[in-house]
Parts: C-alpha cells; sequence; structure tokens
C-alpha cells in the first residue's frame, strides 16, 4: 500500500499541544452529540434492562442511600457469603455503581434517570477523546471528525454507553491511555506520564476485573524498545515503578477493604470462575463444588469443546462488535498501515490478551458478553483506524489512477452513513424488538400478589433476577441457585428465604418438573402463575 498518510510514523509524534491543533468548536460538537445519542436512546430503556446494569444501579442506590459497600440482594455465591446483608461487589467491581450513585446524590433521588447522569456525561466524552486520538495519527481535521463520529454512532455499543455499565468509561479510559502513551513517544521525558498511565489502569480495574490486563500491558509498553546496547534498567524501574504507584493510588483502598472482608486483596468470586463447567455453574451453590478437581474431571474433550464454541463466539463478537461489521475490514486495513506504531502494536497486542483470556481461561463469561464489554477499552483506537484504513486503501487505488480525492471524500460519507444505519437497527432490534428489560416477569405485580398471600416485611425471595427484584419492590432477593430443587431448599434455608418465584427463563433441566407440574412436590407450596411466573411459599427447617 506504499508509506502511511501520516507524517509522523517515521518522526516524532504531534506534539502534547495536538489537543488545539482541532477546533474547539469540533471538540464541543462531537461532545453534544456524544451526549445526545445515548440520551436520544435513553428515552426508550426506563430501566436498567439487564442484569448487570441492574446490579451496578442497585449499588449506586445502596451508596447514595447511606447504606455502603453492602447488598440486601445476592446475584451469585461464588463469594462463599451465607446470609443478608453481604458486603456488595465481590464479583464485580464498583466504580459504575459509585458513578451512579454520583448522579443520585447530586439530584436527591435514587431514581434510574438520576444514575445515569454522569453516564451521559462519560458517553459524551468518547467522541471528543477519539478525535484527538485520531488527529495524532494523521493530523487531518477531516479524519480525526469521521474517527469522532464513529465514536457517537458506535453500531453494537449504541445501546448501553448510557446505561448504569462500563462501557463508557472503559471507552473513555482507553481513549485516555492511547492519549498519554503518544505524549511518552514524543517526548521519554514526560516521566509523570508513566504515572497517570498507572492511575489510569488503576480505574480500568476498579471498573472491571480485566482493566488488570491495562497493568501488565503498561509494563510491556516500559520495555517495548529493549535491545542490549539501549538497556537501562534504572529507567524501566523507574517507569514501572511510578506506574505501580498510579494503579494503587486507585485500587490500594479497595484492596485493604477486601483484606479486611475477605482476607485477600481479590475477592474469591472470580477465581473460582475458573473451574466453570458451563455458564448456570456461575450460580452454583454452594460455591466451594467448584473445584480444579471437579474441573479436571469433567474431561478434556469437553473442556476443549467448551473453548472452541467460546473461540468461534469471541471471533464473531470481535466482528461484529469490536468490528462494528462495516469498520471491520478498514480497521484491519488500517492495523496494516500503521504496523510499526507503537500503539497500534500495543491495541493488538491487548485485543489478543483479551481474547485468550476471555476465550481460554473463563470461556463462558467471555462467550456471553465478557469479551464485548472488555473491548469497549479498544474502540477508540478502532474507530481511529477505521478511516485510516479507508484512506489508505483509496491512496493505494489513486496511486493505480483509480480514483480521485472527491471519491475519497464520497467514501467516508458513505462510511459514517452505514455505520449510523447499522446503529439504528441495533437500537431498534435491542430496544424494541427484543424488548429492553422484558425478560424479566413483571416483579411489581408478583410483589403485589405475594404480599395478597401473606409475604412479611422481611421475608427474602428466590428468583432469577436478585439485584432486578429488589430495585423494582425493595425487597432483599437471592438468585435461583443451579441445581435442583434440594438445592433450592438448601440456598433458603441458609439464607432464610420463604418464597420461590419460577420464570420459563430459570428453570433449568433439574427444575422443569417443577415449572411445568407445580402442584405436589415436597418444601413447595404452589401458590398460583402470574405473567408467566411459577409462585410458591418455601418449607424449611
Amino acid at each position: 500500500m506504499g508509506d502511511p498518510p501520516s507524517p509522523y510514523l517515521d518522526r516524532p509524534y504531534p506534539s502534547p499541544e495536538f489537543l488545539i491543533c482541532m477546533s474547539f468548536r469540533a471538540y464541543i460538537i462531537l461532545f453534544l452529540l456524544g451526549f445526545a445519542a445515548p440520551l436520544i436512546v435513553a428515552q426508550f430503556q426506563p430501566m436498567p434492562g439487564y442484569l448487570d446494569s441492574d446490579y451496578y444501579f442497585a449499588g449506586g442506590i445502596q451508596l447514595a442511600t447511606g447504606k455502603g459497600f453492602s447488598e440486601p440482594y445476592l446475584w451469585n455465591y461464588l463469594d462463599g457469603t451465607s446470609s443478608l446483608p453481604h458486603p456488595s461487589h465481590s464479583y464485580w467491581m464498583p466504580l459504575a455503581s459509585m458513578v451512579a450513585a454520583l448522579g443520585m446524590w447530586l439530584t436527591g433521588q435514587s431514581t434510574y434517570a438520576s444514575a445515569r447522569l454522569f453516564f451521559f456525561l462519560i458517553a459524551a466524552l468518547a467522541p471528543p477523546i477519539t478525535a484527538a486520538l485520531a488527529y495524532t495519527f494523521s493530523q487531518r481535521r477531516d479524519l480525526a471528525i469521521t474517527s469522532g463520529i464513529l465514536a457517537v454512532f458506535s453500531v453494537y455499543s449504541a445501546p448501553f454507553v448510557g446505561v448504569t455499565d462500563n462501557f463508557g468509561l472503559f471507552m473513555v479510559f482507553g481513549g485516555l491511555y492511547f492519549l498519554l502513551a503518544t505524549q511518552l513517544i514524543n517526548d521519554p521525558t514526560r516521566t509523570r506520564n508513566w504515572l497517570f498511565l498507572g492511575i489510569t489502569s488503576g480505574l480500568m480495574t476498579f471498573s472491571r476485573s480485566d482493566g488488570l490486563l491495562w497493568l501488565a500491558l503498561t509494563f510491556l509498553f516500559a520495555i517495548r524498545n529493549l535491545r542490549p546496547s539501549t538497556f537501562n534498567f534504572k529507567l524501566i524501574t523507574r517507569n514501572v515503578f511510578l506506574a505501580v504507584v498510579g494503579f494503587l493510588l486507585i485500587m490500594a483502598p479497595w484492596y485493604t477493604r477486601n483484606l479486611n472482608v475477605y482476607g485477600s486483596p481479590m475477592a474469591p468470586g472470580g477465581s473460582r470462575a475458573l473451574w466453570l463447567e458451563n455458564y448456570d455453574q456461575t450460580f452454583i451453590y454452594p460455591a466451594t463444588l467448584l473445584t480444579k478437581e471437579s474441573f479436571l474431571a469433567y474431561g478434556w474433550d469437553k473442556i476443549f469443546a467448551d473453548r472452541f464454541w467460546a473461540l468461534n463466539m469471541n471471533l464473531q463478537s470481535g466482528f461484529a462488535a469490536h468490528g462494528a461489521i462495516i469498520l471491520f475490514p478498514f480497521i484491519i486495513a488500517g492495523i496494516l498501515y500503521y504496523r510499526k506504531d507503537d500503539r497500534v502494536k500495543l491495541a493488538g497486542f491487548a485485543w489478543l490478551i483479551l481474547f485468550f483470556v476471555m476465550t481460554f481461561l473463563f470461556p463462558f463469561a467471555g462467550a456471553r458478553g465478557a469479551f464485548f464489554h472488555a473491548g469497549a477499552a479498544l474502540q477508540p483506537m478502532w474507530w481511529t483506524l477505521a478511516p485510516l484504513g479507508l484512506e489508505s486503501i483509496l491512496l493505494s487505488l489513486r496511486k493505480r489512477q483509480i480514483g480521485n480525492d472527491q471519491n475519497r471524500v464520497v467514501f467516508r460519507i458513505a462510511l459514517v452513513m452505514v455505520a449510523m444505519i447499522l446503529t439504528f437497527y441495533v437500537v431498534y432490534l435491542r430496544v424494541f424488538t427484543l424488548g429492553w428489560g422484558e425478560t424479566d416477569a413483571d416483579y411489581p405485580a408478583v410483589e403485589q400478589f405475594l404480599i395478597e398471600n401473606g409475604i412479611k416485611k422481611d421475608d427474602i425471595v428466590v428468583v432469577r433476577n436478585a439485584p432486578g427484584y429488589y430495585l423494582q419492590t425493595g425487597r432483599s432477593a437471592i438468585t435461583i441457585p443451579y441445581g435442583d430443587e434440594q438445592t433450592i431448599i438448601q440456598a433458603a434455608e441458609q439464607f432464610n428465604a420463604d418464597y420461590l418465584i419460577l420464570e420459563p427463563e430459570a428453570a433449568l433441566k433439574p427444575l422443569q418438573d417443577l415449572l411445568n407440574n407445580p402442584e405436589g412436590h415436597n418444601n413447595f407450596i404452589y401458590l398460583g402463575e402470574l405473567d408467566g411466573a411459577r409462585i410458591f411459599k418455601l418449607e424449611t427447617k
């Protein structure tokens, strides 16, 4: 394809003042577009809509109402907790809940609209940050603005960037990470940037556990050009030390909390997920059933089959979600064109490590959405490279006397238009066709039914979506455990739960008979059906 269109590939990157090289008005417009897009989608999302968002919103309410990092609900049993309320965020990290709490604290209202306030603002930062990053590659406003617009119309991410989740956070932190790396490449004496990279890595880890990857990448970035002739142990040690200090500035308080609660810096929930034999075991009770021995006894043929399935699912996610379908070939072209760029190498390596972890170590979580979630940090780089990849292809055609400058503009406009159309389609499909939050039963109606059947104020229910039930009713709840009827009774006895709400989506094979033939089961007194859910009073010891 020839030499890259950027004049900066083989000499220093643009100066740290690149942020003012584009007009301030362009950044403001991108910010407003980035704010308006999720705000419009939000008008059709009256509730969190899925478990992750339910959980972070519920955690935000706990913080905003002064109840701290404590939960009167339980969505899985992997941390080994044995009663309610219990310490929060033992599996998922707390930053999204803290952001949600900030909005509720500011408005004085514990509403979903208030919880989303700062998520809209965070989502609005992603387009201008992406444009700033893109400008460092080409120093062309038109290409940078194109990248910023692609961040506005983000296709698969569009329904999620404004909800109480980590998509917007990861996009912003990922973009800032590469901007900081750009400054370091341009001026290695900016030693404070190593501290900032550590802080950014810490914020990403405070958002999601896989944010630790970015601290590891920072170490690799510090030794990226390591050669015997240029080896400087003192310099590398200093840079790594600054990155660790920055990381610990963010994470040390949380690790201290975990030490006090669990006796280790890391909560036990995540590590047990290594031994899952299927996704439903995420809800296994008791958690001690998940061991390395049980995993190996599962059989290597099944273990490899599961990972081959995850490999297929994550490749599809890489193409459709990360690559936004239409952008994928141009992202690849951009990667090839800028393959000598340290930032592109870093992004490619990050994606490969993430792909490996989410395919071979945590295949069920990865294939069920974690790979899509975690990859959001790389989206600013992909949005940057897509227009550059298209430009490289068009420049190559021009050298062959195919096409002209006007065609390059037309193709860029067409790329943006197709991204917009795909975004509208994905939003329509996810929010309207599939329904937003419609997979849950009508929990307020179920709660009213239970009140009419004598449920007491402090009684606990067993339900498919425990955080969601708590949000909609204010009642403590635990998740239906993975297992049979006896497993439900054991969990109910442990947590003093009194009622079971069995939705069709939650009825695994061992519970099908209870769902289809609700009468005549020991310890399960059938009360009735509402909105497809079977409701039982539990008889425990």
